[in-house]
């Protein structure tokens, strides 16, 4: 079954708005496993938005529509739609009901006559109740073709989609669709698809899709058949082959855990407590393990030691490693994971320091990092040159120095 995404919004067009929609209901779809071959954009334009509507379904089997079901006279989506699809519009009693509530909740103590119109719908068409707002979401089948209408906000989308439009998709596909999510550190992209060229290229059933992220990449295993069991039947053996090629390159195949996650359900197995010692990444590392819940067990503390004299103030960075060797070097990291390993007391320590940019110091080039890891008496340092802008520089660095730690754990604990 192939589906297709419509945006509508003048201000997405203009980019004043960041189109989120999109790539949530494209991961979705693609769950479900919906075929889509086509994402359009369309400012608030009647005509515009007939054609675009109307090219979409002559090639796809189901429209989601997002945006343009609000009160204001631009908000053409639901209007357009109907008179495409041969709908006349009637209100429904249950919606203009819910719209009253909603503003009688609400700090506004008048319902503005152009809100009235969010009560007018396509007859004959399902009718979404949004608990988020006033705009329903909409279900308009004919000819074996379906539109489906859904608020722009992502707050009111996102619990429709889940709530309502899922089981209805579900519905609509025959086959049960099954997918095991693989992320793996420590690779590109390229290397992966690599290693796995050979599946790639005799897939047919379960497929195999990667995905590249800052500093990973996820695997994506799906499998359609006639039921669940079946299904996992035939994930199984695919499964097992890249655990086999990628073994602790693996941190997870669960598709809710993070890596932060990962390292911090370590330390919890093994009970370890960490700590860290940043420059370059100021904070993020620290930020990014105390954003799992029940950090607090096994994150000691975090240091943001920017300038050298940070570094010898509470890292006990010697004064002659640093005029020597600089702030960004072996030693410097070294001295930093272990200067804080025992002002903190304990068990383990990860140390970053390198030059972000947007400026190299002296010879040492933009991107150069740093990062160390201090675990059973001993420390271990790993140099990188990564590449891209500030921003990504920390971000590459952040996932490095999180896989770091993890494959530190293990080496030593497993």
């Amino acid at each position: 079954m192939v589906v297709e995404l419509i945006s509508v919004g003048t201000e997405i067009l203009l980019g004043n708005i960041v189109n989120t929609n999109t790539q949530y209901l494209a991961e979705k779809c693609a769950l479900l496993g919906l075929s889509m071959y086509y994402q359009v954009t369309v400012g608030d334009n009647r005509d515009r938005l007939a054609s675009a509507f109307e090219t979409a379904l002559g090639r796809s089997d189901v429209v989601i529509l997002t945006g343009g079901l609000g009160p204001t006279e631009d908000d053409l989506t639901k209007e357009v739609c109907s008179e495409v699809m041969g709908f006349e519009l009637v209100e429904d009693e249950n919606t203009r009901e819910r719209i009253s509530k909603y503003f009688k909740n609400s700090i506004y103590k008048e319902i503005p006559d152009n809100n009235w119109k969010q009560a007018m719908v396509p007859q004959g068409a399902t009718v979404l109740d949004n608990s988020n707002g006033t705009a329903p979401g909409l279900i308009m089948e004919k000819n074996g073709k379906t539109a489906i209408l859904l608020p722009g906000p992502p707050n009111e989308l996102k619990p429709l989609f889940i709530e309502q439009v899922t089981p209805y998709l579900k519905k609509l596909q025959p086959q049960v669709i099954r997918s095991q999510m693989i992320k793996i550190c420590g690779h590109g992209e390229s290397q992966v698809e690599d290693k796995l060229i050979d599946l790639i290229n005799t897939q047919t059933n379960p497929t195999i899709a990667t995905y590249a992220k800052t500093g990973e990449v996820h695997l994506r295993v799906t499998a359609k058949a006639d039921s669940e069991e079946d299904a996992k039947n035939l994930l199984k053996p695919v499964v097992k082959e890249i655990k086999k090629r990628f073994d602790t390159d693996i941190y997870t195949t669960k598709e809710e855990e993070t890596l932060e996650m990962a390292v911090i359900k370590l330390l919890k197995k093994y009970e370890l407590t960490v700590t860290t010692a940043e420059s370059c990444t100021g904070g993020l590392i620290a930020g990014r393990l105390v954003n799992v819940p029940g950090a607090s067990e096994v994150f000691r503390e975090g240091f943001i030691t920017y300038s050298n004299k940070a570094k010898r103030k509470y890292l006990d960075v010697s004064k002659s490693t640093l005029k020597k060797y600089g702030a960004v070097s072996e030693q410097t990291a070294k001295e930093m994971a272990t200067g804080v390993v025992f002002a903190t007391d304990a068990d383990a320590c990860v140390a970053v320091t390198g030059i972000a940019g947007p400026d190299a110091e002296g010879e040492k080039p933009v991107g150069l990092v740093y990062i160390a890891c201090y675990m059973k008496d001993k420390v271990k340092v790993e140099e990188y040159h990564f590449k891209g802008n500030r921003e990504k520089i920390r971000e590459q660095t952040v996932v490095k120095a999180l896989d770091f730690l993890r494959r530190s754990i293990l080496s030593n604990y497993h």
